[in-house]
């Protein structure tokens, strides 16, 4: 494809101060509610840490490692709703306003594609955030170091397929069904939504696919906080359950379920709700 013709479908598809809309708006709504919800985020990684929920430091230390989750999570929430929409926008054409089902396959290739980039920034803060949250009396900065010493640069990368293989599927289940439920709602009162019905939906959408991603939420922490050289280091989901299914049951794999279903419900109200109020003001 020549650069005219890169260009034009550009212009067909996402301008550039819809291009900062999505960035702004989707940076600002993920800052905010990581660092609102960060205390219950704590407790579900300890309650997911292979040392038990009192070992990894119970309710002490509830903000060791907001700094790193704060740091990461503008870029990675701009990056995510900058692909989303840009590849919605892209994919809506040859979809067609008429088929729900295309929208739904339209939204779910969309939500893959932003999850996919997005972990590409998210994937290092959320290594040394959730490090920092099972060792409360280690310091940010000094987990960084112990990281790149003991493991190189790759280490802050421990997990990417992981968390990958966690957030796509949720992504796969929320968004579609968010789309879906707003334009539900949208036909049932015969006007747009407001933000915070918008917010509802978002809610609704993110209990119902964190709940049936929390074992590969389990499965995520505990290659992120395996010590190198560890079969759960090595990243294979599949063992990594299995494992944790062998030797504590059904409650082990659901561990972390009650905060993680709150921090998400609570959290897609939050941040979609945030978002669709948010970016008609930077357009």
């Amino acid at each position: 494809m020549c650069t005219a013709e890169k260009r034009k479908l550009w212009k067909r598809t996402m301008n550039s101060r819809e291009f900062l809309a999505s960035l702004l708006a989707g940076g600002c709504a993920g800052i905010t509610v990581d660092v609102v919800l960060f205390p219950l985020d704590t407790v579900k990684t300890r309650a997911q840490s292979q040392q038990g929920f009192y070992k990894a430091g119970g309710f002490r230390g509830i903000y060791s490692g907001v700094t790193p989750a704060a740091v990461g999570s503008f870029p990675g929430a701009a990056a995510f709703f900058v692909t989303y929409d840009f590849t919605k926008s892209l994919l809506s054409p040859l979809a067609g306003e008429a088929s729900s089902q295309r929208a739904g396959v339209t939204h779910m290739l969309a939500a893959a594609s932003a999850e996919i980039v997005a972990c590409l920034w998210r994937n290092p803060a959320e290594v040394i955030k959730q490090r920092a949250q099972a060792t409360p009396s280690s310091s940010t900065w000094h987990i960084l170091l112990t990281t790149v010493r003991e493991e190189g640069v790759r280490g802050l990368y421990r997990g990417y397929r992981s968390l990958i293989g966690r957030e796509i599927p949720f992504s796969l289940i929320q968004f579609p069904l968010w789309e879906y439920l707003k334009t539900l709602w949208s036909r049932k009162q015969g006007h747009k939504l407001h933000s915070w019905q918008s917010a509802v939906c978002g809610a609704f959408a993110g209990v119902m696919a964190g709940f049936c991603t929390t074992p590969l939420d389990m499965a995520k922490t505990r290659i992120m906080l395996a010590k190198a050289g560890t079969t759960a280091a090595r990243g294979r989901i599949s063992l990594v359950i299995y494992d944790v299914w062998r030797s504590q049951g059904l409650t082990g794999v659901f561990a972390g379920c009650v905060p993680r279903v709150a921090i998400i419900g609570l959290g897609g109200f939050m941040f979609l709700g945030a978002y669709e109020k948010s970016r008609p003001f930077f357009l």
